[in-house]
């Protein structure tokens, strides 16, 4: 039986709503205690159902997340309004970080190349409503984008997953010889790629959740030696153990059965003012697929087709709402400034155009006006109020209109369907 460790969250939150959202977990019996790394970050101590049915999960105020698994994203420590890479991004735990860490004026450009985890990629930061996040779906190792563009860059690269071992066995036994041999080799071309879109002075957090040294120390040293970054030292993070090994100075591996987590790997790499970008002219080498939608090609819409009784534009972070067929999309700011005319990329839903106006998608809570407006919100008090509006149950508000806020006291939830008056849930 594999042996389970003590399953950790994270708050994705402003920080004014973390009593709220803290409430809303205690008031369904969920307990747990702060983690020592990241004040967004908590352990479980009694889970009575599970965590992923929680109604803190299913609004996306939680993102459930393996406590080691929460620290690249704090060792690469994106400053606000910055603009962060990260090459290989589902199911989406680290670029989501990354999101919050850099706050609503800053960009994560989230890449992932399988269309299967790009679905799940894009379904995880749309319900935690991380409006700065935008993805594309490139091979890592041909990403095209403009070289020595970027300051920070997250690079977790698919790895033999051997940390992972004590909840799945079968992977020391799947990832051997060749089939190691051919992740080395992928993950030494995607450093190499990634090295080369790093700006100058620009850092790159290296990690895996393998124990293997052929996939961490040694491609430490490959990226040192081969690509002339620099190492620099990761103070160790509390609440962990960490392993030492040859060649892993300044470097941190976690133990994972120590430290109640998966192993880990981490390391923190610079690019010196020196170092050149040898591979500055592969661009596009895996082309675009069809179907995603390009920089270009959405139609700018004024903030009066966003307005409404749930929807404040006023709200959106820097950046602009766009139309892409029937869907409108937020581009950030950034976006527009540092991605090439050509890069195929999607930005976060907003919802559909219906009438000329946005008809907002149920979960986007981040425009909600505050506080709620009487004649256009639904506030509950009562948790199994809101366990049975989701569970299918229609109820009378009384109020007019097609949509109406929903609200648990003072935290937002999202949108409701309204039918002569009765709201009904249409959450997906």
């Amino acid at each position: 039986m594999p042996k389970q460790h003590s399953r950790s969250f994270r708050l994705v939150c402003e920080d004014r709503l973390i009593p709220l959202v803290e409430a809303l977990l205690h008031a369904q019996g969920y307990a747990f205690e702060p983690e020592p790394f990241s004040p967004l970050c908590r352990r479980l101590c009694c889970e009575p159902r599970p965590l992923g049915a929680s109604l803190a999960a299913f609004f996306g105020y939680i993102y459930i997340q393996d406590r080691s698994s929460m620290l690249p994203p704090l060792a690469l420590a994106p400053r606000p309004g910055e603009a962060v890479l990260d090459v290989c991004a589902s199911p989406g735990s680290k670029s989501g970080f990354l999101a919050q860490l850099t706050g609503p004026t800053g960009f994560v450009l989230a890449n992932e190349p399988t269309p299967a985890r790009l679905g799940t990629l894009r379904a995880n930061l749309h319900q935690c409503n991380l409006l700065q996040a935008a993805t594309c779906s490139y091979n890592g190792e041909n990403l095209p984008l403009a070289p020595a563009s970027w300051n920070a860059i997250q690079l977790d690269p698919p790895c033999s997953g051997w940390g992972t071992a004590e909840k799945h066995p079968r992977v020391l036994k799947l990832w051997q010889g060749d089939k190691l041999n051919s992740l080395t080799g992928l993950q030494q071309r995607l450093l190499r790629r990634a090295a080369s879109l790093l700006a100058p002075g620009g850092r790159l957090v290296y990690s895996t959740c393998t124990t293997n040294e052929a996939e961490n120390e040694a491609q430490v040293r490959f990226a040192e030696e081969e690509l002339g970054l620099v190492r620099e030292t990761l103070p160790p993070f509390p609440g962990f153990v960490w392993e030492e090994r040859s060649g892993g100075a300044g470097t941190l591996r976690v133990d994972g059965e120590k430290s109640q987590a998966q192993g880990f790997y981490l390391a923190l790499l610079r690019k010196t003012a020196e170092c050149g970008n040898a591979d500055a002219t592969a661009q596009t080498a895996s082309g675009p697929r069809k179907g995603r939608e390009g920089r270009d090609a959405g139609r700018p819409l004024p903030p009066e087709c966003l307005a409404g009784p749930c929807c404040d534009p006023a709200l959106l972070p820097p950046g602009r709402a766009a139309l892409y067929g029937e869907h409108v999309r937020f581009i950030p700011e950034q976006a527009t400034e540092m991605l090439p005319p050509d890069l195929i990329w999607q930005g976060a839903l907003l919802g559909r155009l219906t009438g000329g106006r946005l008809s907002p998608a149920p979960r986007l809570r981040r425009l909600l006006p505050e506080p709620p407006r009487p004649d256009a919100a639904l506030v509950l008090d009562d948790i199994a109020d809101l366990t049975a509006l989701l569970s299918g149950q229609s109820r009378q508000t009384g109020l007019a209109g097609r949509e109406a806020a929903l609200w648990w006291r003072d935290l937002p939830l999202g949108r409701v369907a309204l039918k002569q008056g009765r709201a009904v849930a249409t959450f997906k």
